[in-house]
């Protein structure tokens, strides 16, 4: 793949899976108008969010979809010839998963579990247990899902496995104990950016971060979707408003020029690091 157009969306999400259908489907549009060859929608885009991450609601969870349910079905059939990666809560027995799946018209392409669950959520849903990477029309690509990104390890395990675009998907919402009058100048909103920049520019990849907007409970989301290029640059940004975020880049030839010189992959001195288990 050479020259592409990627786009990173900012969007509020509820309870009312007809509803996200067909706001998933309009941002499809508004992306394929675009020209993007990859879209990448927020966490929880299927159901929303929690409403309260430090005291979920049994009964208030959001609806748990099947890895096959006809809803994903319904997105890969709108994305067509696009690469749409979405989130979901995910249902495999009695198990929950904040989930995403990568979809074209060709079906699923690949699919990631929420490996790091802050506090609130481990009642909510179980943790997944690894990150892989995976072969898309659009490049190769890996998945993390908003607190996976806080963990230097997870963005580079992708990174080691060959992605060249890591899509980020969150529901990262302002900070819950000390919000600010401003969103930016919340602590949240300024790690959110932090976080974005650093993953791209240590691992020298592309990413790119969608967030809700709005607000579900007590949770205010951030938005602030953003193109992030391998030196760490964002391309393109939404702030805080809903919308797309939109870059056009060789995503191969700009990994290459960011890696000319430093070649930070290849540079590591693994046998120097702790063990995972120190």
């Amino acid at each position: 793949m050479a020259v592409v157009r990627i786009a990173a969306a900012a969007a509020h999400f509820g309870r009312d899976l007809e509803f996200d259908l067909a706001r998933i489907g309009k941002l499809i549009e508004d992306a394929r108008r675009s020209g993007a060859g990859l879209l990448v929608l927020p966490d929880a885009a299927f159901g929303g969010y929690l409403t309260d991450l430090r005291h979920p609601d049994p009964e208030a969870l959001p609806p748990a979809l099947a890895a096959d349910d006809p809803m994903l079905k319904r997105v890969a059939v709108l994305a067509a010839d696009m690469v749409v990666c979405v989130g979901f809560c995910e249902a495999d027995g009695a198990a929950r998963y904040n989930a995403a799946a990568c979809l074209s018209g060709d079906g699923i392409l690949g699919g990631h579990r929420k490996v790091h669950l802050p506090a609130g959520e481990t009642a909510a849903y179980a943790a997944g247990d690894g990150f892989a990477a995976f072969d898309t029309p659009v490049g190769r690509i890996g998945m993390l899902i908003d607190y996976d990104k806080t963990f230097p390890e997870s963005a580079r395990s992708l990174a080691l496995d060959g992605a060249q675009i890591i899509a980020c998907l969150s529901a990262w919402p302002a900070s819950i104990t000390d919000r600010a009058a401003r969103v930016t100048q919340d602590r949240q909103a300024r790690l959110f950016d932090l976080y974005d920049c650093a993953r791209a520019a240590e691992n020298q990849v592309v990413l790119a971060s969608s967030n809700q907007t709005g607000a579900i409970g007590g949770m205010r989301f951030l938005g602030q979707a953003k193109v992030v290029g391998p030196g760490g640059n964002i391309l393109a940004r939404t702030w805080s408003k809903a919308g797309l975020a939109v870059a056009e880049l060789d995503v191969a030839a700009e990994i290459e020029r960011a890696r000319r010189v430093l070649r930070h992959l290849s540079e590591r001195r693994p046998e120097t690091y702790r063990s995972a288990e120190a």
